[in-house]
């Protein structure tokens, strides 16, 4: 029997968590008390916001339902393994569709679990390799839950930087936002040494430690992180208007693209056209159009179209010529040696 309200709370909770609907008798009997004790603590668990619904009978039924707002959850140590290592396998890559949300996720159960967890987590991190679809560097998912941590706490982050030019320095920076781009995660902060806001790919990070310093945070210039990294970007390379029509929905062809290039344009049922302005090279992004599937009819820049035909042509290069079909044999009844029918009186 539990005594402690509390950790009896907590039991009840983990129980009532599982996807099934749990008879009065049966949580009584789980947790040592009696079926009035049991609808007392359904009670307190409603006034903390956990929507739990009960079911009328001779022994009436409680289970937990969807609310409003999400509740926390308990977890055993089995789910809270599962749920840090699947986190950990997706932070470490920057896919579409896992982004800071996932990363402040994984600090937070971190944070919490307990050091015979943790080992667990890390040994059988180790003990595995992820194939991943991305190109995208991989990256140690401590460096980011601490990234993440420093941004959601307001607090000073400072790192070790190698630039693209192999160039290391020591970076103190105000952390604003982690941000990824389908490939890859970059950090936007206040840089404090030059006094300027930076952005920083989070693959050539080392060493990332929190400082504990609070601070206020700054207005970023253009109020987003996303639009200021896409800026940053364009800056640092040559960017260019690319105009693609693809033969295929505008629905399916989005579902293949990267967020970041912007949604097709309906052209009819079975074709659309892509208008999206990007610094990738012109190389890489034919390989990319390529790999979407699709048939599609490059319009804009002369220069894309001229690295689509030349990676078509070089593709086509690598392919062994197809034999030619087989001549008749000859010497068969009734056939020259040349294939064709000899010429005679019908």
């Amino acid at each position: 029997m539990t005594t402690d309200t509390p950790a009896r709370l907590l039991q009840l909770l983990s129980l009532l968590q599982t996807p099934r609907e749990w008879p009065g008798g049966e949580l009584a009997d789980r947790l040592g008390v009696s079926r009035r004790t049991v609808r007392r603590d359904i009670d307190r668990l409603r006034e903390l916001g956990y929507p739990v619904q009960a079911t009328m009978g001779a022994d009436g039924g409680y289970r937990l339902v969807a609310g409003k707002a999400m509740p926390p959850l308990v977890l055993d140590d089995e789910e809270a393994v599962a749920i840090a290592v699947g986190l950990r396998a997706g932070a470490g890559h920057a896919l579409e569709g896992v982004d800071e949300a996932s990363v402040r996720a994984l600090a937070k159960l971190e944070q919490v679990l307990p050091g015979r967890l943790r080992h667990r987590v890390s040994t059988l991190q180790a003990a595995t390799t992820p194939l991943t679809s991305g190109d995208g560097a991989t990256i140690a998912p401590e460096t980011l839950t601490v990234m993440a941590s420093t941004v959601a706490g307001h607090e000073r982050l400072r790192f070790a930087y190698r630039a693209a030019d192999g160039t290391e320095s020591r970076r103190v920076t105000e952390p604003y936002r982690l941000v990824s781009t389908g490939r890859r995660w970059y950090l936007v902060a206040y840089d404090l040494d030059r006094a300027d806001w930076r952005t920083f790919r989070v693959d050539r990070v080392s060493d990332p430690f929190a400082t504990g310093a609070r601070f206020a945070p700054r207005e970023l210039p253009t109020g987003n992180a996303a639009e200021f990294l896409r800026r940053s970007m364009h800056r640092v390379r040559e960017s260019y208007e690319m105009v693609v029509t693809f033969a295929a929905p505008a629905g399916t062809v989005a579902a293949r693209l990267p967020g970041w290039l912007g949604p097709p344009e309906p052209l009819g049922e079975d074709s659309c056209r892509l208008r999206a302005t990007v610094s990738d090279a012109k190389d890489w992004m034919a390989v990319r159009l390529a790999m979407l599937g699709h048939e599609f009819t490059v319009q804009e820049p002369v220069e894309l179209v001229e690295a689509v035909r030349e990676l078509g042509a070089r593709m086509s290069r690598a392919v062994p010529a197809a034999p030619s079909s087989a001549p008749h044999e000859a010497g068969r009844t009734g056939d020259a040696p040349d294939g064709t029918r000899p010429s005679g009186p019908a």
